[in-house]
C-alpha cells in the first residue's frame, strides 16, 4: 500500500509499504480522509520533535476517518463495514497518570501517527479496538476527520477556568484556532477576540463566531484587548500559535486572576517575565490532547456544532501530500485544514 513516511525535516515521502495485519484485539481500517495537523507541520518543518529520533520512518497522520475492513479474533465492539474514527492516544493503563484518569499524559504510552505507531496518511491503518469510535450514518467522513482536532479544543476549554459569559481571547486562527472559536461560541463566551496576522484567517474567524479581530501588525493586541474588555483583560486567553510574540502578548492580555491556556506545540523555547504573571496571579496552564471526550464530540459534531465549510479549505490525494499539502500550508496563509485521501474516487 501507499503511505507517507517521515524521514526527517522537509523529508516526507510517499512509499510502498506492507498492508498492516491486525492482532487479536486490533482493527484494520481503510482510510478515507486524514487531516494535516499543526503538529504534523511542526514535524515537517523542524522535526523530529514528538517523533522519536529512532523511529524516524513512522507513517504520519492522526486525524482520520475510515471504514472497518478487518477485525482481530478478540474484537467485539465494531464490525466489518462500519464507519469509524480513531482516537490516536495509546495509553499504557498502568502509570500514575493513567490510573488517575489522565491517560492523555500517559507516561509510557504512544500516539498513532507520531510517537510509535503508524498513522493515517496511508491506505490502511490498524488500531486497538478500544481506540475505535463509530460515527453516525448521517455524518460525512470528511466531517468525521475533524473529531480529533475538535477533541483538542474541547479538552482545552474543559480544563480551563472558562465560565459561561466570559470574555476570551484566542491567539492564532489556524485550524485549531477556528475550531476553538466555534466551540467557545457554543459554550457561551460573550466576547471572542482573535489575534492573527493573516487577513484571510481573520475574516474567517469573524464568520465562525469571533466578535473582534486584531491584526497585531496593525494594532497592539494587548492594548486593544484591554480596551475591548473595559480595561481588565481577557478572562481566559488561549494560545494557539506557538511563537514568542504571541506567548508574550497572550499572558500580558490576561486579566488579574485570569488564565493563559497554552494549547500549541512549540518549535523553539520562549522567555517571559514571570514577575508580571505573579503580580497579576495569572494561571499559566497547558492542555495536552484529550481524555474521554470522543463520544461527546462525535455527538456535538453530528448536531452541527462546527461548520466545516470554513475549516476544510482543500482536499488532495496522498500522492500530492508534500507539494499540495505541507508546502501549501507553509506558503498559503489562506489555507486552513487540508484533508488527504488515498482514494482518487473521493476527489
Amino acid at each position: 500500500m501507499k503511505a507517507a513516511k517521515f524521514f526527517g525535516p522537509k523529508d516526507i515521502r510517499v512509499v510502498e509499504t506492507p498492508i498492516p495485519t491486525p492482532k487479536a484485539n486490533e482493527v484494520r481500517v481503510e482510510v478515507e480522509w486524514c487531516g494535516i495537523c499543526g503538529s504534523d507541520m511542526h514535524e515537517y518543518v523542524a522535526g523530529p520533535l514528538m517523533i522519536p529520533a529512532d523511529n524516524s520512518e513512522v507513517i504520519m497522520g492522526h486525524e482520520f476517518s475510515g471504514k472497518v475492513v478487518e477485525i482481530g479474533g478478540d474484537v467485539t465492539t465494531v464490525a466489518v463495514g462500519e464507519r469509524v474514527v480513531i482516537e490516536p492516544v495509546l495509553p499504557c493503563g498502568t502509570c500514575e497518570s493513567c490510573l488517575t484518569g489522565h491517560y492523555n499524559v500517559c507516561e509510557n504510552g504512544g500516539f498513532i501517527g507520531l510517537i510509535n505507531e503508524d498513522g493515517g496518511f496511508a491506505e490502511y491503518v490498524v488500531a486497538p479496538m478500544e481506540r475505535i469510535h463509530k460515527i453516525p450514518d448521517a455524518m460525512s467522513l470528511e466531517l468525521a476527520s475533524l473529531v480529533e482536532p475538535v477533541s483538542v479544543v474541547t479538552q482545552a476549554i474543559r480544563s480551563s477556568q472558562f465560565s459561561f459569559g466570559d470574555e476570551v481571547a484566542v491567539f492564532g486562527a489556524g485550524p485549531i484556532g477556528l475550531l476553538l472559536i466555534q466551540a467557545l461560541k457554543a459554550a457561551g463566551a460573550s466576547k471572542i477576540i482573535v489575534v492573527e496576522i493573516a487577513e484571510k484567517r481573520l475574516e474567517t474567524a469573524l464568520k465562525v463566531g469571533a466578535t473582534h479581530a486584531i491584526n497585531p501588525i496593525e494594532n497592539n493586541p494587548v492594548e486593544t484587548i484591554y480596551a475591548l474588555t473595559n480595561g481588565k483583560g481577557a478572562d481566559v486567553v488561549y494560545e494557539v500559535a506557538g511563537v514568542q510574540p504571541t506567548f508574550e502578548a497572550a499572558y500580558l492580555s490576561t486579566k488579574f486572576n485570569g488564565e493563559l491556556k497554552v494549547i500549541s506545540l512549540w518549535e523553539k523555547p520562549v522567555t517571559f517575565n514571570p514577575n508580571i504573571a505573579v503580580r497579576k496571579n495569572v494561571k499559566i496552564s497547558t492542555s495536552m490532547t484529550y481524555m474521554n471526550v470522543y463520544p461527546k464530540v462525535i455527538e456535538l459534531l453530528s448536531q452541527g456544532m462546527i461548520n466545516e465549510e470554513f475549516v476544510i479549505t482543500k482536499k488532495i490525494h496522498l500522492d500530492d501530500i508534500v507539494e499540495e499539502g505541507f508546502e501549501t500550508v507553509i506558503n498559503d496563509r489562506s489555507q486552513c485544514k487540508i484533508l488527504v485521501t488515498p482514494k482518487r474516487s473521493n476527489l
